[in-house]
């Protein structure tokens, strides 16, 4: 706030709230109404590159999550034009190219960020999100003070921030399982959207701004590659090889999260590659077969003589829930955050950095929904009209059961593109959130908004293409790279994400919807490109992913968890749900009528969450 000065216990306590996040050491600076703090994990430069770290006056300082993949080329060139380096760290790197380019030089950065820059002259403060959204970035502004963190426990740590839930976010979660951006769950917090900058500054406080400057998007449908196929394969291995190459870079091991899928198995082998020594792998398994990718995996391992690391996992791993909830700061229901942690957990222990396989699926076609988009506009009249017999089929525990797919395709397949995909991801629809929420709980924006405006943005690129950007901008942002920073960084461990770098994604978004699905063919020209580093097993596999068997330990072992933290008794108490509707699910699925495990697992996370955050409120009541 103008003419204020910053506390610097308060920016303390919120910056050891984030010491999982940077354990190897600290730094911050006061400059009168601004303050600067950072936990840091030590990758690049380890004895040199503590922050905040300023340019050669101290006019401009400041402080980065993440990694720049393109520091070395963008540090020859600054050194060139006359700029003095104390470190040898990527950070550094951000300073001397704002004092060139002032706040568009966020638009030459290659790599993962959330990062601050405080410009003294100017008195600017500027936050910006890489464009894919892979590293998070929590603000909230009250009474004219801006505050921002990676995480939203460290604004929670605030004085007096707070706890009031947010109706749409609410809503948001129980129809998609996280809570989508620009939301968080409490009305006092939002997320800076990827590829966003927000500025501030101190003499005009009350014009704080949020602009884009990235928009990753689908080329026009008159403007994809017609190169041979064979040559696109060939340019995509190269252009995975180089990526790969440039997420290696670090003065720690570096090892590669193993899922024994086409993606991650595409990562390890480069990584061996290109690795000068012999990297590590991580993989998890489970003991129902048809969720068990572990054989898949040591293909991969034994074809390239990694150092190998397996886990199984049981029902006994929910212990871990309440932990897992409490990292994540806010409700998220992705049953495949149990697996990361745990892998992330088992990677922690032998090296400081893993690649993961995210985005692969999203660029170039992985997932079942995308053959469904295909087939829709032709079966979907059908599947409409075949839909009452369609709900009859009996119920599956196992990993991508056709039931349950044949059940959300009928029911969906009929509607718009945008409301079809919007529904194919729903947990719960409009009516059952309608009867589960009570009466003041329930938010005003119908969430398959998200799905509709983005849509929107996408108009002239190709029908397919335009589906997987909203996977792109929603499913990767809010969900899947939400779940690996959060599990990852929990265990201080950096995950990076070689497919989404310019390199690979702005190839990628320029690719026909022919070479991403045909038929019932997925990725189909990034299987053609990795065909010669990987077992036919891989290529022609079906797809797990992480995925948990929580239909089945739904109805066993995890039971008695179930009927306990969602009990009648319990949801009243918490006073968000109407208890009848909560048992009415709870019941349907254990007693077999039908396979309620995501919906389930959505209640399950939100009242567990609910209980941390009123365990948390009761401590600070106390300790005040």
């Amino acid at each position: 706030m103008r003419g204020e000065s910053i506390d610097p216990a308060p920016l303390a306590a919120m910056n050891q709230t984030l010491f999982h996040r940077g354990p190897d050491s600290e730094g911050s600076l006061v400059d009168g109404p601004v303050g600067l703090a950072m936990r840091r994990l030590s990758i690049i430069d380890l004895s040199g590159g503590d922050q905040p770290i300023p340019n050669e006056d101290e006019s401009v300082w400041v402080i980065q999550n993440g990694e720049i993949y393109n520091y070395r080329a963008l540090r020859e060139r600054l050194e060139r034009a006359g700029h003095r380096f104390r470190t040898d760290s990527d950070t550094e790197v951000l300073v001397h190219l704002y004092e060139e380019r002032g706040p568009s030089f966020v638009e030459e950065l290659r790599g993962m960020f959330a990062l601050a820059v405080w410009d003294t002259r100017e008195r600017r403060l500027l936050l910006s999100r890489d464009r894919f959204g892979i590293k998070p970035l929590y603000f909230s502004e009250r009474a004219g003070k801006l505050a921002f963190a990676s995480e939203l426990k460290a604004l929670l740590a605030q004085p007096g921030f707070p706890r009031e839930l947010d109706p749409d976010a609410l809503e948001t979660y129980l129809s998609l399982g996280v809570v989508a951006a620009p939301n968080t769950i409490f009305r006092a917090a939002r997320k800076l959207p990827a590829g966003h900058t927000l500025t501030w500054n101190e003499r005009r406080p009350a014009e704080t701004r949020i602009e884009p400057y990235a928009r990753p998007r689908p080329v026009d449908a008159s403007a994809v590659r017609h190169e041979d196929e064979r040559e696109l394969a060939e340019e995509l291995r190269s252009r995975l090889a180089d990526s790969v190459r440039a997420h290696l870079v670090a003065d720690v091991p570096v090892g590669v999260l193993l899922s024994g899928g086409v993606d991650s198995c595409s990562l390890a082998a480069l990584a061996a590659i290109e690795s000068p020594g012999r990297i590590k792998t991580f993989s998890i398994g489970f003991p129902e077969r048809s969720f068990n990718e572990l054989e898949r995996a040591r293909l991969v391992a034994e074809r390239y003589g990694t150092d190998h690391h397996e886990l199984v996992v049981r029902p006994d791993a929910i212990e871990l829930l309440p932990r897992i909830v409490d990292a994540f700061d806010e409700p998220f229901a992705d049953s495949s955050a149990l697996p990361t942690y745990l892998v992330s957990q088992l990677a922690a222990s032998e090296v400081k950095v893993a690649l993961a396989g995210e985005g692969g699926d999203e660029l170039f076609g992985g997932y079942n929904i995308y053959v469904a988009a295909r087939l829709a506009p032709v079966a979907g009249r059908v599947a409409g009209a075949l839909a009452p017999l369609i709900e009859r089929l009996p119920t599956s525990t196992k990993a991508a059961a056709l039931d349950d797919k044949a059940k959300r395709f009928a029911r969906a397949a009929r509607l718009e593109p945008a409301d079809r995909h919007h529904a194919w991801r729903e947990v719960f629809s409009t009516s059952e959130r309608q009867e589960l929420l009570l009466p003041g709980r329930r938010g005003e924006r119908d969430p398959a908004s998200l799905h509709r405006d983005r849509y929107r943005e996408t108009e002239g690129a190709a029908p397919l293409a335009r589906v997987l950007d909203l996977d792109l901008g929603i499913y990767l942002v809010d969900d899947l790279l939400v779940k690996t920073d959060r599990a990852s960084m929990a265990h201080s461990l950096e995950a990076r994400v070689p497919y989404l770098d310019t390199v690979v994604a702005e190839f990628a978004l320029g690719l026909p919807d022919r070479l991403k699905v045909r038929g019932l063919s997925r990725k189909r020209l990034l299987r053609k490109a990795v065909e010669p580093l990987l077992p036919k097993e891989i290529l022609e596999g079906p797809k797990r992913g992480f995925s948990i068997p929580a239909a089945a330990w739904l109805r066993g072992d995890l039971q008695p968890l179930v009927r306990e933290v969602l009990s009648p008794a319990e949801v009243r108490r918490q006073g968000f749900f109407d208890p009848a509707a909560v048992t009415r699910v709870v019941e349907e699925h254990v007693s077999g009528r039908a396979n309620r495990s995501r919906h389930l697992w959505t209640l399950l996370c939100f009242a567990m969450w609910v209980d941390g955050l009123d365990g948390r409120r009761r401590a600070e009541g106390i300790a005040a």
